[in-house]
């Protein structure tokens, strides 16, 4: 449904460091990268599909986002959560399954450098 998002960080260089690790276990990857400008911006997303956007700037604002990535299956999740740790993430809630959603909700939190809320999650059934 979303065509894209961004939004600045406070520190641009540690941020794409963070979103680099956390996101790789997904599948998505930094797909560009602008130095050049006033201001700095990176873009995330599928090999050729961009769509998640980080760029420098002021510090966010009083309000944090929540950023859910879809999962292909509970692996990737486990695999986001523990990259996003190792990252420097702060963890917010461990791989698992959030029935108040749905059954098969499996999902993973950390908060990001910034403080914001980010998740991966998978809707799909447990794989045999």
């Amino acid at each position: 449904m979303i065509d894209h998002m961004g939004f600045p960080v406070s520190d641009f260089e540690a941020s794409v460091e963070f979103y680099e690790a956390a996101l790789a276990p997904l599948g998505y990857g930094l797909e560009v990268e602008d130095l050049e400008g006033e201001v700095a911006v990176a873009g995330f997303g599928l090999p050729g599909e961009p769509a998640f956007f980080i760029a420098s700037g002021d510090e966010p604002a009083n309000h944090r986002l929540h950023i859910a990535f879809k999962a292909d299956d509970r692996a990737a999740v486990r695999a986001f959560h523990m990259a996003a740790l190792a990252a420097g993430g702060t963890d917010n809630g461990k791989p698992g399954i959030r029935a108040d959603y749905h059954d098969n909700y499996y999902a993973a939190y950390v908060i990001d450098p910034d403080g914001h809320n980010i998740e991966a999650v998978c809707h799909a059934p447990e794989a045999n």
